[in-house]
């Protein structure tokens, strides 16, 4: 069997913006279908029967059990078309783009769209659990008597609402919070994270400014550019705000280098090049490989830290040094975390301890790193992320015509997820 390659031929998102404001009473469903729609519609993929669609989303109720079909039957998409949820953490929609590559280059499939959304404005709120309880064994009550007993029992504690919380159930602590403990490890300043925060923003300012994002990011409910994005903030401005985890003097995190709630959507469209050539659209850039790995947060190894040893195996896997890369897309959960991965990779003891190196995997040329801004800067919607980056690179490369790309994803649960793209 002869195997084919993957490609990345197309990809398309609505602006993000901060939860709980623009898209408050717009569904997670919606968010999803509408860019997915957007995708079909700029790729001309009406009445077409796809190999497979992986979508996913983090904060999800249990409504949402189909989304993925769902989303597809609520698109011109042809309904034969084959769907799936997925969910890793914040690596969601990068895992399901490296999953519909393993199924292209497997034969399996020809074309699939691989994405992801998430509204912390559409929240699953549940109710008491044991008010659930109480509920479920009234529906087995026939006697009034019995029916009565129950609103009897029946106690205001049963009736508190359950919001979902973002924070680690085995450490009770959020992701800030323990990124607040790996930049005190690795002993990153407040300067340096405002610094990239502040690069964040004029890279993503001055990606809208050249017109890159022109056929990215898509008008929805008369938007048209990320609502985050901040062309008057400043180093300035940035060193004035609070700390938003540690509160004491020692905090270093804030709102300002931190990712902020966001709510949005990312598809990406890849294929063969058999299927491409047949559907007369362009070859962006070649997904090559992908790795995941995870760390022992819970006894004390950083959370955010497993991309360090995802891009590892991806390096030692292809035969390449971290050097090699033209564009680096290094998701900004916290301006912290990406200054703690470039850290370890240039800590010769570090890469010895974790990666299993002779030495240090060195650094980056930091002038080729989320050129098009980050997450701090355009929103992260936790599964819409990768989809976003993915696609954004894929057009880099395209543009630039040579070169390799690397993407690495630090995500809840101890996890990391890493891909390498290659112009074609």
């Amino acid at each position: 069997m002869n195997t084919k390659h993957a490609y990345i031929l197309g990809s398309a998102r609505i602006p993000f913006f901060k939860s709980m404001t623009k898209y408050n009473d717009v569904s997670l469903q919606d968010l999803m279908t509408t860019t997915l729609q957007i995708l079909v519609d700029h790729m001309r993929l009406s009445d077409q029967v796809l190999g497979d669609v992986a979508l996913g989303a983090i904060v999800s109720s249990s409504a949402n059990w189909n989304l993925a079909r769902e989303c597809v039957l609520g698109t011109t998409l042809d309904p034969h078309t084959p769907a799936y949820n997925i969910q890793r953490a914040c690596g969601t929609s990068l895992e399901a783009a490296r999953q519909i590559a393993l199924k292209i280059t497997s034969n399996q499939i020809e074309s699939g769209i691989a994405g992801g959304c998430d509204s912390n404005s559409d929240l699953p709120i549940l109710i008491n659990r044991s008010l659930i309880k109480k509920i479920l064994a009234l529906q087995t009550e026939k006697k009034l008597f019995s029916k009565l007993r129950f609103l009897a029992s029946l106690r205001p504690s049963d009736f508190r609402l359950v919001y979902p919380m973002i924070v680690e159930p085995r450490t009770h602590l959020s992701m800030g919070e323990h990124c607040e403990k790996m930049v005190k490890e690795w002993k990153i300043s407040r300067q340096d994270q405002d610094e990239l925060a502040f690069m964040s923003h004029k890279n993503g300012v001055k990606g809208y400014a050249e017109g890159f994002q022109n056929d990215l990011v898509f008008e929805f409910m008369s938007a048209k550019r990320d609502g985050i994005l901040r062309a008057d903030t400043s180093l300035e401005k940035l060193a004035k705000l609070k700390t938003a985890f540690d509160f004491t003097d020692k905090g270093t995190l804030t709102a300002g280098n931190s990712s902020p709630l966001t709510d949005g959507a990312a598809a990406v469209l890849m294929g063969s090049e058999a299927y491409a050539k047949r559907n007369n659209l362009p070859v962006l850039a070649r997904f090559v490989d992908a790795d995941a790995a995870a760390v022992d947060f819970v006894h004390g190894e950083g959370l955010l830290m497993a991309p360090t040893i995802a891009v590892s195996n991806l390096l030692k896997r292809n035969n390449l040094t971290l050097q090699d890369f033209d564009f680096y897309e290094i998701h900004e959960a916290f301006a912290g975390q990406v200054l703690c991965t470039l850290k370890a990779w240039e800590s010769a003891e570090y890469c010895k301890r974790v990666l299993h190196l002779d030495k240090a995997l060195g650094s980056i040329d930091r002038s080729k790193m989320n050129i098009k801004g980050g997450s701090v800067a355009l929103g992260h919607p936790y599964a819409a992320t990768g989809a976003r980056i993915t696609g954004a690179l894929a057009k880099m490369l395209h543009q630039k015509g040579s070169g390799r790309g690397l993407i690495s994803v630090c995500t809840a649960g101890g996890m990391g997820v890493a891909a390498i793209l290659e112009a074609v």
